[in-house]
């Protein structure tokens, strides 16, 4: 659990990042994207500066947005940077819309190469922008081209100025999906049901605290009208037995994954939180299927591990410690494998066999599918931890059985190596 699973702790008040809309300021250098950054937040989130470059790397803002309610705002280095370090920081940038669920076009008067090959490199994502003419209150030439096609909105970052038009905008650019977020526990519990949560206090756990899948999960359940029990897995089965009648679900940590299957009865739904969250952040099916070719690797083969977040390694840090010895157990030698870390955009190397990422809580549905596409281009299979490590006890369909389209693509992929 914890880092096992790659799970944030909840970050502050509102939604956890991961759940967040994510939207990017793009433009030139000294357009004027980080006054306008600090004129939405209303406080002095970036450094303002009349020196061009000032932002190297993209600036995260996590804040409350009204009306759009809780929101991620990523300030982004200038596509027009110069040099050889200018030129990464501008990859940067490119690699950061990745993920993002919409965007702000800022221009400080001009619409020439640099606002074009955004505009291009925008709509090709099919990421929904606004442009925003910053500095309203100067003298600029025209614009007739981003007004009339784009409809620029005229705003003063410094003054304050039109920034409620920007936000109404955005309002109507963000696509449904990224304001309202499916409930994890969708389709799977009754109204009135009962949900029983086994989690494990190891080291990965935040002191004091529970992780970000389990806190949603239990938000879930009390949404939808619905009960939890919370245990450990030592108290499990005691605490089955106590119960007047089964569970209508069960939840388990990846890690206690087989133990937990051992003391639930068969009739019982049984899942882990790790599968739950690749069911809400990706493809669940796909993730599924990307298992079989896990049961078909060979010593030398090279396998990726991705995680979506940063984190200090634990002593059995699953990534790189437990997934790797399942690995090897599953290819019967040593096998490469590639750590990659961070919510930055990963190339995959030409040599992988299969990615495995974790379960995704703190990054975008938008960005785990970014990634998924990715590897679906190169025809490098992808699958989730909680699937990895429940087909490394032997009971993934056990784990996949309240999913029966990902339990039949699993066993499709399976028949098909």
């Amino acid at each position: 659990m914890g880092v096992a699973e790659n799970a944030e702790p909840q970050e502050g008040r509102g939604a956890p990042r991961g759940l967040r809309p994510h939207i990017a300021l793009v433009g030139r250098r000294n357009a004027g994207k980080s006054a306008l950054l600090n004129a939405l937040a209303g406080q002095p989130v970036s450094i303002v500066s009349e020196t061009p470059g000032t932002t190297t790397d993209p600036v995260a803002k996590t804040m409350e947005l009204s009306p759009l309610g809780p929101v991620v705002l990523l300030d982004t280095a200038g596509i027009d940077d110069e040099g050889a370090l200018g030129e990464r920081r501008v990859e940067r940038t490119k690699n950061a819309l990745r993920g993002v669920d919409a965007a702000l076009l800022v221009t400080d008067g001009r619409w020439d190469a640099p606002e074009r090959e955004l505009a291009g490199l925008l709509a090709e994502r099919q990421i929904p922008f606004v442009v925003v003419r910053n500095k309203a209150d100067l003298e600029h030439a025209e614009l007739p081209e981003a007004e009339t096609i784009h409809g620029a909105l005229r705003v003063s970052a410094l003054k304050g100025e039109g920034v409620g038009a920007v936000v109404a905008a955005l309002a109507r650019i963000l696509p449904e999906a990224a304001l309202r977020q499916p409930p994890l526990l969708a389709g799977l519990m009754p109204a009135g049901g009962l949900a029983a949560l086994v989690v494990p206090l190891d080291s990965g756990a935040p002191k004091g605290r529970l992780i970000q899948p389990q806190v949603q999960t239990i938000r879930d359940c009390l949404d939808g009208r619905a009960s939890c029990l919370v245990t450990t897995p030592g108290e499990y089965a005691a605490m089955l037995e106590r119960l007047a009648g089964p569970p209508d679900l069960v939840i388990c940590d990846s890690q206690v994954v087989r133990e937990t299957v051992a003391a639930t009865p068969h009739h019982v739904p049984l899942t882990t939180f790790s599968i739950l969250m690749a069911r809400l952040k990706g493809d669940l099916a796909a993730l599924a299927a990307g298992a079989a070719a896990l049961e078909g690797l060979r010593p030398g083969d090279t396998v990726v591990i991705q995680e979506g977040c940063s984190h200090h390694p634990q002593a059995d840090d699953i990534g790189r410690i437990k997934l790797p010895r399942l690995l090897r157990a599953l290819a019967g030698g040593d096998v490469n494998v590639v750590m990659a870390a961070g919510a930055a955009f990963f190339a995959y190397p030409a040599q992988a066999r299969a990615v495995i990422h974790c379960g995704g809580c703190v990054i975008t549905r938008r960005q785990m599918l970014e990634r998924m596409a990715e590897a679906r281009a190169r025809r490098l299979p992808m699958t989730n931890y909680g699937v990895a490590l429940s087909l490394g006890q032997g009971v993934l369909e056990r784990a996949l059985s309240p999913f029966p389209e990902a339990l039949a693509a699993y066993r499709a992929a399976r028949e098909a190596q």
